[in-house]
């Protein structure tokens, strides 16, 4: 790290978060004052000069979404006008990920005008971590760097005992990743068969395995645990198959609605394991199997690359002993 060091502020999403980054850098965690009027509008002040600052600006676009994604835009808009050197949006969590195409008529691709807004504010830079979908890296027009924590769960799940274990993705659309996690675990991979049903309900009509005799226990991963009924599913239907224990792990741990109470209730889930990418205090007293992975680490890394001009890519060389040939993704 150079003598002046990355110029690190946060929104009130996830100031946990933000202050574990700063203490993997060694840096200060820079004083920003965000006052609510009575009449619902925001006032956002940088606490210190950032006039020629390598400038990052962590925020999770988390519950209540619009209010930590308008402390984001003002605070974009401070750092440009205050002249920074360049300002670099981190985003842990990036909220309407999922609404990144247009599957009805009449509707916003969200994830592509939140983008836009984003760039327009200010931010020359983006760091974002396990991003919804590949596509919405895409929909910016900045350099983005995309951050996984995969990592992060291969440290957690080499420590235990992975005897007749088998990783499961719930659909397809995240096989990719549970593909390298199963790789790097050296296990056999499963595939959901998912139907989204709304908001809160989803339907599995079949689980699609590699053969072979039904496993003991399931690892089943997802980007995201928001009202549990993907993992409700899952495991419904993998316990029909005769699997008795279960792990459920995902990178944001947003825990909505009834999911405390939903996932409970599964009394052979032995571990839900998540990341600190939200700040979900609701669910670390409501849930007494939840394990959390911090990200910091990773994060921080790829701000320290950025500040020093180095490639993100050294991030990811772990992949080269763990993971599979390229040929394997298609």
């Amino acid at each position: 790290m150079t003598a002046e060091g990355p110029y690190i502020f946060a929104g009130t999403s996830n100031e946990p978060l933000a202050r574990a980054i700063c203490e993997h850098l060694g840096v200060p965690l820079r004083p920003t004052r965000i006052e609510r009027f009575s009449n619902g509008t925001l006032k956002v002040q940088l606490g210190e000069s950032v006039r020629n600052k390598d400038v990052y600006i962590i925020q999770s676009l988390t519950s209540p979404v619009h209010r930590h994604i308008m402390q984001l835009l003002m605070m974009l808009d401070i750092a440009r006008s205050g002249d920074a050197a360049r300002v670099t949006a981190v985003i842990p969590y990036y909220s309407y990920g999922r609404s990144d195409k247009k599957d009805a008529p009449r509707i916003s691709i969200t994830a592509k005008l939140l983008a836009r807004l984003i760039e327009t504010a200010g931010a020359s830079r983006l760091i974002a971590m396990a991003l919804h979908s590949a596509q919405t890296h895409g929909f910016f027009d900045v350099p983005l760097d995309h951050l996984t924590a995969l990592r992060v769960m291969v440290d957690h799940f080499k420590k235990q005992d992975l005897t007749d274990t088998v990783v499961v993705s719930p659909d397809v659309g995240y096989a990719k990743q549970a593909t390298k996690l199963a790789y790097a675990l050296h296990l056999p991979l499963a595939v959901g068969s998912k139907v989204r049903l709304g908001d809160a309900e989803v339907e599995i009509a079949t689980v699609l395995g590699s053969g072979g005799p039904t496993p003991k226990r399931a690892i089943v991963i997802d980007d995201e645990i928001a009202t549990g009924g993907t993992m409700f599913e899952i495991v419904q239907a993998m316990s029909d198959q005769g699997v008795k224990h279960f792990s459920l792990a995902c990178t944001h741990g947003l825990f909505t609605g009834n999911a405390i109470d939903r996932l409970k209730a599964l009394t052979c889930v032995d571990e839900i394991v998540c990341t600190d990418t939200v700040y979900a205090p609701h669910a670390i007293k409501g849930i007494p199997k939840l394990q959390i992975e911090s990200v910091a680490p990773v994060i921080g890394e790829a701000i320290r690359c950025n500040h020093e001009g180095r490639s993100v890519g050294e991030l990811f060389a772990f992949w080269t002993e763990d993971m599979p040939p390229e040929s394997w993704f298609g």
